[in-house]
């Protein structure tokens, strides 16, 4: 029976998840797939910190070199995160002969295409697969699945923090400090959940997403980022009144020869399938010229999900190297759109709620400004009326120029009857 030696750097939440599937399920595994996987030597700056798995202190370095120089280890799993050094360990790891498995997201999006082509102009493989909604294996459909597909969009709910905290919001009437505590005392949420809730992980994960579905490398910093803060309960509830649910969408989407790549809030209709995506849950919606429509739906973090995701993508390599057989290419990109679609130029519709004092004329003055930046109304709706006081006026635009859009705001929120800053949300679906 073909053996395969893991080396693991990186022994926190996930590391000793994964440690603790390959021990627990070494047998099952081995009979379902032939391969006796064995974990040879785990890496980890902190040694004293004491695990939920326990293993022989034999195989416990803080020296990375004993892993990436270890001729008998076949495959490395890098999860330490961050960017540095673990994308230099990664390298290496491919220098010295090993294929990798990795969760690193961040990392993915930032050197990716330099790990991927290494990893092809050595024959090796790198396994990503836990990198994008845990458990969900949308890496290995979008890779392997839908290979033949051109894909039209991917709309990925690929944050369980900010689905948590609008789920909340949405069900329990709460604002959003309650609801970012509430994940917080729940351990959704970190101390500092700024990556979360600022958009900034989601902009990660679908830069990777946009690299398999499209074949475009695009950086985090140049994908349009828009987090959940400045959402409202009022425009949870004003959303449902309409027929929407707001979620924080990550967009990748066909546009003509172009292609759009976007994070932010989202009114999606609550027919479709992904409204009742909710609490910590991720899902990805898929649409390509063969498949139409496919959601995938589960857990996407934490350490039991993210460990099948890892043991899933080290189980292909040791049956790749069970077989015998040429290696495949790591991952192929083919480019099928042209450049990603300038932010000021897209096209989409609105939700825009004002904060205006209810005296005559106002309505108009603001009618008349979006008029002006040829953005048509589809629906509005004065919430309150108090003489003199300031009440939510809210409209549905058609579809707008983005850059149209953001010009008619800054002339109306400049207005004396504005007297908070326009909330504007993107309608999608």
């Amino acid at each position: 029976m073909k053996k395969v030696k893991i080396g693991l750097i990186g022994f926190g939440t996930i590391g000793s998840g994964v440690v603790r599937v390959l021990r627990a399920k070494r047998a099952y595994l081995r009979d379902k797939t032939g391969v006796d996987l064995i974990i040879s030597r785990i890496c980890d700056k902190d040694l004293k910190t004491k695990r939920q798995v326990k293993v022989s202190r034999n195989i416990l370095t803080k020296s990375i070199s004993k892993v990436l120089y270890d001729p008998e280890i076949d495959i490395v799993v890098e999860l330490m995160g961050g960017i540095r050094p673990a994308r230099d360990i990664i390298l290496e790891a491919l220098r010295s002969g090993k294929h990798v498995v990795t969760a690193n997201k961040a990392l993915l999006a930032e050197s990716g295409g330099k790990i991927f082509d290494l990893a092809n102009s050595l024959g090796l493989c790198v396994g990503f697969e836990a990198s994008v909604g845990g458990g969900v294996p949308i890496i290995r459909a979008l890779k392997e699945g839908f290979v033949a597909n051109k894909i039209d969009l991917i709309y990925g709910i690929i944050n369980g923090t900010s689905n948590f905290i609008l789920s909340k919001m949405a069900d329990d009437a709460c604002d959003f400090k309650s609801a970012l505590k509430i994940a917080q005392d729940r351990g959704y949420a970190e101390k500092d959940p700024y990556l979360d809730i600022s958009g900034g992980d989601s902009g990660h994960k679908l830069s990777v997403l946009a690299l398999l579905g499209f074949g475009v490398p695009v950086p985090p910093k140049d994908i349009y980022t828009e987090g959940i803060t400045d959402i409202e309960l009022s425009d949870i509830q004003y959303a449902r009144e309409l027929g929407y649910e707001i979620k924080l969408l990550a967009i990748a989407k066909r546009a003509g020869q172009s292609v759009e790549l976007r994070v932010h809030p989202t009114l999606i209709s609550r027919n479709h399938l992904l409204a009742n995506v909710k609490g910590v849950y991720n899902a990805v919606f898929i649409k390509g010229d063969l498949i139409g429509e496919n959601l995938f739906f589960g857990e996407g973090a934490g350490a039991a999900a993210t460990s099948s995701a890892v043991v899933s993508d080290i189980v292909a390599i040791s049956k790749c190297l069970h077989s015998g057989a040429k290696n495949e290419k790591c991952i192929c990109f083919k480019k099928d759109v042209g450049d990603v679609k300038k932010m000021d130029d897209i096209r989409t519709r609105f939700y825009i709620r004002f904060s205006a004092i209810d005296k005559p004329g106002v309505l108009a003055r603001i009618s008349g400004i979006l008029g002006k930046h040829d953005i048509s109304i589809a629906s509005v709706s004065q919430k309150e009326r108090k003489t003199a006081k300031v009440v939510p006026i809210v409209m549905m635009t058609h579809e707008a120029r983005e850059r149209d859009m953001a010009r008619a705001l800054k002339e109306i929120d400049a207005l004396t009857s504005i007297k908070k800053k326009t909330v504007k949300v993107r309608v999608e679906g």
